[in-house]
This record gives C-alpha cells, structure tokens and sequence, in this order.
C-alpha cells in the first residue's frame, strides 16, 4: 500500500473558520489518501505587534481570551505528545464553536475531560513555560505562507518535493464527501502554480455549524 501524503494543518482553537476548514479537511481523508498532522498556531502571537491597529472588540479577545486555550494546548502537546492535538482540537472546536460555549476556563477543562487528558493541564492558562514551544510552532507554520494571513495554514508536499502551502480556503459549510475531494484537488490545484497569489469570493454572512 502506498504511504499516505501528510498535510500540515496549523489552527487557533478560537478561530471559526480554521474550524470549518479543519472539519473539511478530515473529511478529505475519508476520500483521499492524507493523513492530517496537527500543529498549533496563536491569534494572540499573529496579532500582539498590531494591536493598536484592531478594532477594539477584537483586541479584547486576542488580550483576554486568546491565550488560555493555545496554553493548554501547548502543554498538552509536550507533554503528551502531538498526537493528541487531533481529538483535543475536535472537542475544544465542538464546544467553543458548535456548541457556542466559548473559549472559557469551563469549556478548556471541559474539553480535557472529554479526550481523557488530566485537569492538571489547566495549571498552564496563565503560564508561560511552554511558550517558546507555541511561539515555534506558530512561527512554522507562518513562515510557510507570511505574516499577512491567519488560521488556517495548509501545508502538502509539492512535485518537487518542497512543500506547498497556503492558507484556508475559507468555507462555510464545511463540504462532505465527493464534494469536500473536488475542493481539495481544485484547492491543490491552484496552490501549486508558482505565480498563483490569491483567490477571494464575496462572503455575506458567517460560518454555518449547522451541518457538523
């Protein structure tokens, strides 16, 4: 059997539109010969040189509510290692975003709970002893695609073997089945034409967690 191509998939668990993407893609692996690798990225880092330049609600989220999450997932991560990331992201995504509980401590520990990962993970919302860990994965991911972009960040092998990446495609709802293949190989596409910058659609209204 042929080994499966790996697809680098960077998010902020606040991030709605990384979670419809992130809903998309696992089910292009249903349909498709990937295997997603999970990695973390941080709102609060992208955006901690420019705040000033942001609306003021949305600079009270990256300050206040941004942090906490990419923390304990952080520690969760190196101390348990990355293959956690996948279901502790499917659970915190669930209740942040399909369920609206939001980003609170409530909703983080809940999440631990769900995946069977200790409540001690909490100890590190207000820490900061794995932060050079987040500030290196964030900056992976971000130096694949450039600062001017957020979550999600995608990343695949080329044809010559360098890595293609690029960020979204944002997508709401998420597509499911032949549908959510014909996004991805059209998706693919695009991305691997050297020249190929940008690609944008008029978006009315917000994201749709009806379907998932």
């Amino acid at each position: 059997m042929s080994k499966k191509t790996p697809v680098d998939f960077w998010f902020d668990p606040l991030c709605p539109w990384a979670w419809m993407t992130s809903r998309w893609v696992l089910e292009v692996e249903k349909v498709r010969d990937i295997e997603v690798r999970w990695h973390l990225m941080s709102l609060a880092v992208l955006n901690e040189d420019k705040l000033d330049e942001l609306p003021a609600e949305y600079r009270e989220m990256l300050e206040v509510k941004a942090w906490g999450p990419v923390r304990v997932v952080i520690a969760a991560q190196e101390e348990h290692g990355r293959e956690v990331l996948g279901d502790l992201y499917t659970a915190l995504g669930t209740r942040i975003h399909n369920q609206e509980e939001g980003p609170g401590r409530e909703t983080v520990a809940a999440a631990l709970k769900d995946v069977g990962l200790p409540e001690s993970l909490m100890d590190h919302w207000d820490g900061t002893a794995y932060e050079p860990q987040l500030r290196a994965s964030h900056q992976e991911g971000i130096d694949k695609v450039g600062q001017e972009v957020g979550t999600p960040v995608i990343a695949v092998p080329g044809a010559d073997g360098e890595q293609v990446a690029f960020f979204g495609p944002v997508v709401t709802p998420a597509p499911k089945g032949e549908e959510a293949a014909r996004l991805w190989d059209g998706t693919l596409a695009v991305a691997s034409v050297p020249g190929f910058y940008e690609i944008k659609r008029t978006r009315t209204k917000g994201p749709d967690f009806s379907n998932l």
